[in-house]
C-alpha cells in the first residue's frame, strides 16, 4: 500500500521500494519516446515550412514629377502604414529636369517597368501618365489647376471612374490669395513681379484680378531653368520691382532656397507656396500642409495596392493650409508686418 506524506499544503505518493512499479516505467517508456519522435519531426518539417511560406510582394510604385522633389514625407506616411522601401516596396522616379516636353516618354518608361501605381506630381506628369496607361492607377499627388473633368483625366470628383483619383486643388486661386496676402503684408508694394514657369497668361487669370483690384502693376518674368534666375532677379531690379510672388510650380520647391538667397540679397520681399520656404528664410508662406498632401496620396496608394479601383476612390481637395512669417526676415528687409497679418499666422518664425 503506498504511504502518504502528513506535511500540511502538499501530498505525495510514494513506493517503500525505491523502484516504481512495471506498469508506471512502462508507461513513462511510451510517454518519452512519443516526445522524442514529436520533437524529431518537428526539427525536420520546421525548416520546410519556413521555406514554403511565400515571400511578400515586394510592390513597385512609379514617381514621375517635372522637375526633382523630395520624396521623404511620401515614404514617410508610407512607412507609417506599414511599408518600408526597399522590403515591401521599391520607388521607381522619372523626373523630367524642368524639360516638360520629356514627361510623356517618361511615362511611357514607368508604364514598361510595369509598376503597379504612378503617383504624379502636377498636371503636366498627370496628362503624361493618363495618356501613357489607362489601366495602371495613377494617383495625383496634386492637381494644381482647372481642366480635370474638362479633359477627361476624370469623369468627376465624387467618382473619377477612370484610372486617375488623388488630390486636387486650384493653384491659381491659391497664387490669388498669396498675392492678396503679399499686398496685406508689404501695404507700400505698387509694383509685383510673378515667376513663370513658362505658362500662359490665362494661368494667371485669378492673380490678374486681384491686381486689379489691388490697384497694382503685375510684372511677370518668364524663368527658361533653375539657372536663369540671376537674370530675371537683375530685370526685376531694373524694373524696380517691390515684391515678388513664386507661385505654385514644383520647380520653384525645387529651387526655393536659390531663390530666397536671391531675394534676400536685392531686398526683395517674397510669398511662397509651402511653410518650409518661410522656414528656410522666406519670408511669407501660404499653402496647404505639405504632410497632409503626402498623407492621404499615402492612403490613396495604400487602398489601391490593397485592391481598390481608383475610379471608386473620390478625389480629395486639400483641408488643411498655413500661414508662416519668417520675422527675422522681415527685419532683415526693414519691413514691419502689420498686427493684422501676424494675428493670422499659423506660425511665426523670431
Amino acid at each position: 500500500m503506498p504511504r502518504f506524506s502528513s506535511r500540511p499544503g502538499r501530498w505525495c505518493a510514494w513506493w517503500p521500494s525505491a523502484r516504481l512499479p512495471p506498469a508506471i516505467v512502462h508507461r513513462g517508456a511510451h510517454a518519452a519516446d512519443r516526445v522524442a519522435v514529436i520533437l524529431a519531426v518537428s526539427l525536420i518539417l520546421a525548416p520546410l515550412a519556413v521555406e514554403a511560406q511565400p515571400s511578400p510582394k515586394v510592390w513597385r510604385i512609379g514617381f514621375l514629377a517635372p522637375a526633382e522633389i523630395s520624396r521623404a514625407l511620401l515614404t514617410e506616411a508610407l512607412r507609417d502604414l506599414g511599408y518600408v522601401e526597399g522590403r515591401t516596396f521599391t520607388l521607381e522616379v522619372r523626373t523630367a529636369e524642368n524639360d516638360l516636353n520629356r514627361l510623356p516618354h517618361l511615362a511611357a518608361e514607368l508604364v514598361s517597368a510595369n509598376v503597379d501605381v504612378i503617383v504624379a506630381v502636377s498636371p503636366p506628369a498627370v496628362r503624361a501618365a493618363s495618356q501613357a496607361t489607362k489601366t495602371i492607377p495613377i494617383v495625383m499627388r496634386f492637381w494644381g489647376g482647372e481642366g480635370l473633368i474638362e479633359s477627361g483625366i476624370v469623369a468627376s470628383f465624387a467618382r473619377p471612374s477612370r484610372n486617375v483619383t488623388g488630390i486636387y486643388m486650384l493653384a491659381a486661386e491659391l497664387d490669388a490669395k498669396r498675392l492678396q496676402l503679399l499686398l496685406e503684408a508689404v501695404p507700400s508694394a505698387k509694383k509685383v513681379a510673378v515667376l513663370n514657369p513658362g505658362l500662359g497668361w490665362g494661368a494667371f487669370t485669378e492673380v490678374r484680378r486681384v491686381a486689379k483690384a489691388w490697384k497694382i502693376h503685375l510684372y511677370m518674368t518668364d524663368v527658361p531653368g533653375s539657372t536663369g534666375y540671376e537674370r530675371v532677379f537683375e530685370t526685376m531690379v531694373r524694373e524696380e520691382v517691390d515684391a515678388l510672388l513664386v507661385p505654385s510650380f514644383p520647380r520653384f520647391f525645387q529651387d526655393h532656397r536659390q531663390i530666397i538667397q536671391m531675394a534676400a540679397r536685392r531686398r526683395i520681399p517674397a510669398i511662397y507656396e509651402w511653410g518650409e520656404n518661410a522656414q528656410a528664410g522666406g519670408l511669407i508662406a501660404y499653402g496647404p500642409v505639405r504632410v497632409e498632401l503626402d498623407r492621404r496620396a499615402a492612403s490613396y496608394i495604400d487602398k489601391i495596392l490593397r485592391g481598390a479601383k481608383p475610379g471608386d476612390l473620390p478625389v480629395e481637395q486639400p483641408t488643411k493650409f498655413e500661414l508662416v512669417i519668417n520675422l527675422k526676415t522681415a527685419k532683415a528687409l526693414g519691413l514691419t508686418i502689420p498686427q493684422s497679418v501676424l494675428l493670422r499666422a499659423d506660425q511665426v518664425i523670431e
